[in-house]
């Protein structure tokens, strides 16, 4: 056990042991996270919907403020959610997409 070499490669499989496990960890925390958002938007939308005023739709700068989620995380989550619908509300003018619509739906 005096080797050098012997401690070298002792100490390169706990690095490699070790290495495995933060990422397995860190991957974990991540899907965690975004199914939390996913469900955080999901279940404000839905209690929208169930207060009564109109179909429940809200845009993307009403959810940003309420949720606390930023755009980019709102519209990912809505693309995983089954539950989520997206429509568009136009311009009379000349018909352009204005703004994006999120509805809870069963």
């Amino acid at each position: 056990m005096d080797d050098p070499t012997n401690w070298l490669g002792l100490l390169a499989n706990i690095a490699a042991i070790v290495t495995a496990l933060v990422a397995f960890a860190g991957s974990l925390w991540y899907l965690i996270e975004r199914r939390g958002k996913r469900l955080r938007l999901e279940a404000y939308l839905k209690a929208e919907r169930d207060k009564g005023k109109g179909k429940g739709q809200r845009s993307m700068l009403h959810l940003v403020a309420r949720v606390g989620l930023t755009e980019k995380e709102i519209l990912q989550a809505s693309f995983r959610s089954r539950h989520i619908d997206r429509g568009l509300t136009t311009n009379k003018l000349d018909g352009i997409a204005k703004d994006i619509l999120l509805e809870y739906r069963n």
